[in-house]
């Protein structure tokens, strides 16, 4: 086609409107670009706009400076491929470089798209000189985070699995700069979308039918398409669907070991609230919104707590509700099966809204002694006060000790003072998760003996990874981590863990045996059926996966 009149004429290098820094030496000014477009977001729900390129022959050679800006515009004039002069106004806009109140737009016939710029994690190049640009990852790609894949279609990938530093670092300045670092050296798969809650991911289900369920740690490549910076994250926008591999398969629940022993289950289940155990009561404090949604809960933890076959479950996040027929633990023991019993402390749970609470299978294990509950000092009004019970096996001449616990989450909400974030990798509320672990080792020294008592097992949400605080005031008091003793996780490799928070991983939940237990002990895992699967839970009922967010930790004893 003919040139229209302008183009070709000198125009503003698009370069120099990136400049150098993070933000447009021109901000504010009108100015004059050709370039060609590259992808275009002017679809229903996108952003509104497209993205234009210097023509690889017009390009300054500074590795510096972006070639590229998005073009905020409600024309829908060009297509991918066109080259197009266009007249705006420079603005940044949340950290992006863009064109606005776009005056003019002129189709200046088409020319090959710029070639895209091979990229790799950690970031071979600076993301900030290849803004808006037409990039190839030439690596495999990591996914770590599917948490926003529903609401926003996001995933977020990384060169490999993130690890929580001080899942293998002691808490300090080295391991709160390995965490800044792990969130830099990541990016986004996006969807081209601005809405909320898409009905389908073009990259993932093309034909609108989704196929299949992305897991943390499932890998992609043929990553291609523009480097795009929105809401504070670096993001591809892909030119076509890149390849997403299975690498994280569910596995079955981990297989008993032969011979006499006690399996030992502990799991947060995520808020387990029955409303007022009628069927009505909903939306419940801190659970269920519904009845359909309590019961495909319900649904989804019995089939995680049966499958491994345990003989002992040690529960936290489980509704503060007392212990009759309506109650929620004992709404909880009947569906798993007649042979479940709960351990009731009645009147020495807490004021909490969830508590920790015991089950167990009478046909194999049976209880020694009484219940006691930490009900003095920091627990006697706040907490969730740990829980002791012995049990035997039946049959058996030993007794475990069974101590179950749930310390402060790391949320800073109502933080200060001594709380408050230390910049140390353990988050909020670290000196009073300190504090509780010493006032809980404390306690145990305490207990009374029962009769052959082989050990204590200390097991549950301590809210801490497996480096920080709490657990060397454990490791102090004589108990063993038992997960990071069978399986310890280091830089690039953790295959057992128990939770994921903002794409790094490690282990919230612990299970740690006393000296004197330690050669009895068979075997400590996760089963990874919670931490990396997306949420809500697309699995059906029936299923395991999703049933909480934390993985459980299974401790085996041989008795």
């Amino acid at each position: 086609m003919a040139h229209a009149s302008g183009c070709g004429q000198p125009a503003t290098p698009i370069s120099r409107i990136q400049g150098s820094g993070h933000s447009s030496p021109l901000t504010g000014q009108t100015v004059t670009v050709e370039a060609i477009l590259t992808l275009d977001a002017r679809t229903e729900g996108g952003f509104g706009g497209f993205y234009l390129q210097q023509a690889d022959h017009q390009t300054d050679d500074n590795p510096l400076t972006s070639e590229a800006l998005f073009v905020y515009t409600r024309s829908h004039k060009g297509t991918r491929g066109d080259r197009l002069r266009v007249t705006g106004k420079v603005r940044e806009h949340y950290g992006l470089t863009e064109l606005t109140s776009v005056s003019g737009i002129t189709l200046c016939g088409q020319e090959a798209l710029p070639e895209a710029v091979t990229l790799s994690l950690p970031w071979s190049r600076p993301p900030e000189s290849l803004e808006n640009m037409r990039v190839r990852f030439r690596q495999q790609l990591t996914v770590i985070d599917t948490g926003n894949l529903d609401l926003f279609g996001e995933l977020t990938l990384a060169a490999s699995d993130q690890i929580i530093p001080t899942e293998y670092l002691a808490p300090g300045p080295e391991a709160e700069q390995q965490s800044q670092q792990n969130l830099r050296q990541r990016i986004l798969l996006d969807d081209g979308l601005s809405r909320k809650n898409p009905r389908t991911q073009p990259w993932l289900d093309p034909d609108g039918q989704r196929k299949s369920v992305v897991r943390a740690g499932d890998t992609i490549t043929g990553m291609a398409g523009i480097l795009d910076f929105r809401f504070e994250h670096w993001r591809l926008q892909p030119e076509s669907p890149p390849t997403i591999a299975s690498s994280n398969p569910r596995l079955p629940a981990p297989k008993r070991p032969a011979g006499n022993h006690i399996r030992v289950l502990a799991m947060n289940l995520g808020n387990y609230f029955n409303g007022d155990g009628r069927g009505t009561g909903f939306p419940t404090p801190r659970g269920a919104r519904t009845l359909s949604e309590y019961k495909r809960q319900q649904q989804h933890l019995i089939s995680a707590l049966q499958a491994p076959d345990p003989d002992i479950l040690a529960l936290t996040e489980v509704e503060n509700d007392g212990y009759d027929d309506r109650s929620s633990v004992a709404m909880l023991a009947r569906a798993l099966g007649p042979q479940w019993r709960v351990v009731a402390s009645p009147g020495d749970d807490g004021r909490d809204e969830i508590r920790t609470t015991l089950l167990y299978r009478k046909d194999r294990v049976l209880p020694s002694g009484a219940p006691r509950r930490l009900v003095t000092g920091m627990f006697r009004n706040s907490g969730r006060p740990p829980l002791a019970q012995s049990f035997h096996r039946k049959g058996g001449q030993q007794t475990l000790q069974l101590v179950s616990l749930h310390l402060k989450s790391k949320s800073c909400r109502r933080a200060s003072g001594a709380d408050s974030d230390r910049q140390d990798g353990q988050g909020c509320y670290a000196s009073r998760r300190s504090k509780a672990a010493r006032t809980i080792a404390s306690w145990i020294a305490t207990l009374p003996q029962v009769p052959g008592l082989a050990g204590t097992l200390i097991t549950g949400d301590i809210n801490s990874y497996s480096r920080e605080t709490p657990l060397q005031i454990f490791a102090d008091a004589g108990f063993t981590s038992l997960v990071p003793h069978f399986h310890p996780c280091r830089p690039g490799a953790c295959r057992h863990y128990s939770y994921r928070y903002l794409g790094q991983k490690g282990s919230l939940d612990h299970a740690l045996a006393s000296d004197s237990l330690m050669p009895l002990v068979l075997n400590a895992q996760t089963w990874l059926i919670n931490a990396d699967e997306p949420q809500p839970s697309p699995s059906d009922a029936g299923e395991p996966w999703g049933s909480s967010d934390h993985n459980p930790v299974i401790t085996d004893i041989r008795l």
